[in-house]
């Protein structure tokens, strides 16, 4: 029941790293597309003083979250919920932070799109939006590995693909959120963080 991703184990650290001094001093956070649950575990055991949202629109995923959260007998992680982000309604009033990693590149630009419109409704001025994962700079992959994994998504499937940060950013404004705070990531991911205005 409990599913392991690799890149998972791998990069949840170094996100924590960056995400840790940035999270809020009290309330709710709420990840979407939590997949595996490995990230959202680790983050809710480092910091138990936030109580935790995972959701994933996957049985399966939402499964395997509450499955981690069970064995590692995590008190402030809530039961993983089904969100379609292009809805607008959520099953999710208010939240403190919004996670997403790894999502708007293999999801059709309207899931960004709804995203960011979604956190924007939910968080209060000074909220956190942090999403994680490779992006295009000034329309040029950051390395040649993002640029095959760009082929092969779009190969996968013609909506899917990198994104280039810019449009994320520009979306971003758009629904109150200030300019990210880019962080470099292994494997030539990033980090960005959006404060709420």
């Amino acid at each position: 029941m409990k599913r392991h991703a690799p890149a998972a184990q791998r990069n949840r650290q170094p996100i924590l790293e960056v995400l840790q001094p940035r999270l809020p001093a009290e309330g709710l956070v709420l990840e979407i597309a939590s997949g595996s649950g490995e990230h959202i575990v680790h983050f809710a055991t480092a910091a138990p003083h936030l109580t935790f949202q995972p959701s994933d629109p996957d049985a399966g995923a939402r499964a395997s979250i509450d499955a981690w959260v069970r064995d590692l007998g995590l008190a402030n992680v809530r039961p993983a919920l089904a969100i379609d982000v292009t809805s607008t309604a959520w099953p999710v009033e208010r939240a403190a932070a919004v996670l997403c990693s790894n999502m708007i590149h293999i999801a059709p630009w309207e899931a960004a799109v709804g995203l960011i419109a979604g956190a924007g409704r939910l968080m209060p001025a000074e909220g956190l939006l942090f999403l994680y994962g490779p992006y295009r700079r000034e329309g040029r992959h950051t390395a040649p590995s993002n640029e095959d994994f760009d082929l092969d998504l779009k190969r996968r499937n013609p909506a899917w693909g990198v994104r280039d940060l810019e449009a994320v950013a520009a979306l971003a404004a758009e629904h109150g959120f200030d300019p990210p705070t880019i962080a470099e990531m292994p494997a030539n991911n990033l980090s960005l963080l959006f404060k709420h205005r």
